[in-house]
């Protein structure tokens, strides 16, 4: 962890030039920073910066920490040649405390929870900006905090809780805290961020009320499962975060699932809060993880690709009559040959459509963003809150309402019903945000799976998915403590 400030990361996108344009300097002590309003700034956009770590790319071709998500699943393959580490996830393998995927994700978390530290304790007492904005920042700087300790909770478990800058390099090595603690840290900041001014939406990208208070639904409903299992009073609390968002009206489901890769209505409607990128200041790397491997040439860089697809047996859970599986809506079985549009490349196998950059395809370069928090999403957990508060099945017709705004996007022709379970509001959330790295959480909170062979959902110790080579045990839920992170503190043992 880091005693300096990583300033000024160009992260967010076109609808706010200033944004973008602060250019990293270097490391500065703090000391030495803080006494501008465009030091403040530039201090405040640099905590996003962790946002993107875990969709960075490793040495090889499309390889990134954020994989493993889907990878452990057992839901997708990978395509293109894979070495050890990404087997362990695709197999379930043991995972070695060695592997850098691990390493990654502790990074992911750290890093920018240092600079989070840094910015709340010099921003709540400088008079460089209004109180207005001075609140604003500590809004964004209280949820991005917050995001990154419900990332690394979710995955480790008991975890360092650092809440302070480190001013002495001496004093380093810090113990883990117990999971429920950093859980009771993570619903204060956000409580925080909640009261800090922020709009309900943002279009430039930044954290918005909207976002706050989504992610607060998730936090909720992520405690009322596993491990915590505070039951009920925190689903009831889950359900009503996600009806503040509801009755907002400020966010709405697409008509079209092509507009979830539309740049035009990126930070709008149903994305709530979204991984900013730019096409040649902060690039993607999605589009060409997920192009067709072996080499297919529908795109100009054809020789990428292969990160991720789906298995055979997730791909058929989906119906036939499900807008979904629709060609070219989140899946595609052929594409016109680059270059040559008259001439159709068939797949040998299904792959993911769901984030593919029309620009990327032409240029070169991938400027899209990608969803961190979808309303369908919220949707969905409002429904599936109420349903466990009603005893598995619901009749109240709020959550039948959000579960079929959903549902019949995909479905147009089936008509409302009148109760839904939750495993059917579960196998929702499966087809609905599938390869947005949101199912393996929703996996460790309910310590369920989708036995997509038979179609319905099942007890995830026990359950061998269609990509493993065994059953999950009790032992995967939690990821070993990275090797190097021990090594260099070795309290993280006690």
């Amino acid at each position: 962890m880091k005693q300096l400030v990583m300033l000024g990361m160009i992260l967010l996108v076109s609808s706010c030039n200033k944004f973008l344009e602060e250019e990293p300097s270097g490391s500065l002590n703090q000391s030495h920073y803080y006494k501008t309003p465009e030091q403040v700034s530039a201090a405040v956009n640099g905590t996003y910066d962790g946002l993107a770590t875990p969709f960075v790319i490793n040495i090889g071709v499309a390889v990134s920490p954020v994989y493993s998500l889907e990878y452990i699943t057992g839901y997708s393959r990978r395509p293109r040649p894979s070495g050890f580490e990404d087997d362990q996830f695709l197999r379930l393998d043991r995972l070695d405390n060695a592997n850098s995927r691990l390493q990654g994700w502790w990074n992911a978390t750290y890093y920018p929870v240092e600079n989070c530290n840094s910015v709340i304790e010099n921003v709540s007492i400088t008079s460089v900006v209004d109180e207005i904005t001075k609140q604003r920042y500590l809004g964004e700087a209280y949820f991005l905090r917050a995001w990154y300790y419900f990332q690394a909770v979710r995955l480790f478990g008991d975890i360092p809780l650092k809440l302070t800058t480190t001013k002495d390099i001496n004093d380093v090595r810090i113990r883990r805290s117990p999971k429920e603690a950093v859980y009771e840290q993570i619903v204060k900041d956000l409580k925080a961020a909640e009261n800090a001014g922020l709009p309900w939406i943002d279009q430039s990208g930044h954290v918005s009320l909207g976002a706050v208070k989504s992610l607060l639904a998730k936090v909720y409903i992520t405690m009322a499962g596993y491990p915590l299992q505070k039951g009920k009073p925190y689903y009831q609390l889950a359900y009503d975060k996600a009806m503040e968002v509801v009755d907002s009206h400020q966010f709405s489901l697409f008509e079209q699932y092509s507009d979830l890769r539309n740049p035009v209505v990126q930070n709008t409607r149903e994305h709530i809060f979204m991984l900013q990128r730019h096409p040649t200041v902060a690039v993607s790397n999605i589009h060409w993880a997920y192009l067709p491997y072996p080499s297919q040439p529908i795109s100009i860089q054809s020789a990428y690709g292969g990160a991720m697809a789906p298995t055979a047996a997730f791909y058929n859970s989906f119906t036939a009559n499900d807008e979904r599986k629709q060609e070219q809506a989140f899946f595609y079985t052929k594409h016109t040959r680059y270059g040559n549009p008259a001439e159709t490349v068939f797949f040998p196998d299904p792959y993911v459509f769901k984030f593919w950059d029309d620009e990327a395809e032409k240029t070169g370069r991938s400027g899209a963003n990608f969803p961190l928090i979808r309303y369908a999403d919220i949707l969905l957990l409002c429904a599936e809150a109420k349903s466990v508060v009603d005893g598995g099945t619901t009749s109240d017709a709020t959550a039948i309402d959000a579960f079929y705004a959903v549902h019949h996007r995909a479905f147009p022709a089936e008509p409302k019903p009148t109760t839904l379970t939750t495993d059917d509001i579960l196998k929702e959330r499966y087809w609905e945000l599938c390869f947005e790295f949101q199912t393996w959480y929703d996996m460790l909170r309910t310590r369920k799976a989708f036995d997509v062979a038979r179609g319905s959902m099942t007890s995830l110790v026990g359950y061998k998915a269609p990509n493993h080579l065994r059953s999950f045990e009790e032992t995967d839920f939690q990821f070993p403590l990275p090797l190097a992170e021990v090594q260099k503190n070795p309290d993280l043992a006690l």
